[in-house]
């Protein structure tokens, strides 16, 4: 496995949402119930990069096996340096680090970008992504009991967090003005 992490692009829309409805339709990481079309996908990619957030995918040569992007927490201004983070892999290649590789390179890009805090919201209290986001250094911060209902059962939500940068240990650059100002 040669795998390579880079921006998403429109062109990856098909493999993003196929990878997504497998997780859709047989996991509870996500709460959706009926996966997103492949417009719908291409939509989220192009708002996504549109705001200049992370949107990336994992490689193997050709074939996308994974995705991470983030995006602000909260729509209202102050949540202006908090991003939230989703990230999947495709169900034959867990396991495998591509999670991993993803996770640091988003990291990396929400840093880049200028978010201080990042959350992860982990549907069904998922253990693999739990232990994920806890080798990448988040630490839990709550748990909502009961939250969601999909699979027969009532499922918690994980909430991890990570300080990015400086985090709260400095202003941002401009007090007051909003991520969205800078793109």
């Amino acid at each position: 496995m040669i795998l390579s992490v880079r921006p998403a692009t429109r062109d990856d829309a098909d493999a993003i949402a196929t990878i997504y409805a497998h997780h859709v339709l047989h996991g509870t990481a996500t709460y959706e119930v009926v996966p997103p079309t492949v417009a719908e996908t291409m939509e989220k990619i192009m708002a996504t990069t549109g705001r200049h957030w992370p949107f990336l995918v994992a490689t193997d040569g050709t074939d996308v096996v994974g995705y991470a992007y983030a995006t602000q927490f909260r729509d209202r201004p102050a949540y202006a340096y908090a991003c939230e983070n989703s990230i999947y892999v495709a169900h034959d290649r867990r396991g495998a680090g591509i999670g991993k590789r993803l996770l640091v390179a988003l990291l990396a890009a929400a840093q880049a970008h200028g978010f201080r805090q990042m959350v992860a919201v982990i549907g069904g209290g998922e253990p693999a992504s739990v232990a994920l986001h806890g080798a990448c250094g988040f630490e839990q911060v709550g748990r909502l009991t009961g939250m969601g209902w999909k699979a027969g059962r009532w499922l918690d939500t994980v909430y991890m967090q990570i300080a990015l940068g400086d985090g709260t240990a400095s202003a941002p650059d401009a007090p007051g003005r909003t991520l969205a100002d800078k793109a």
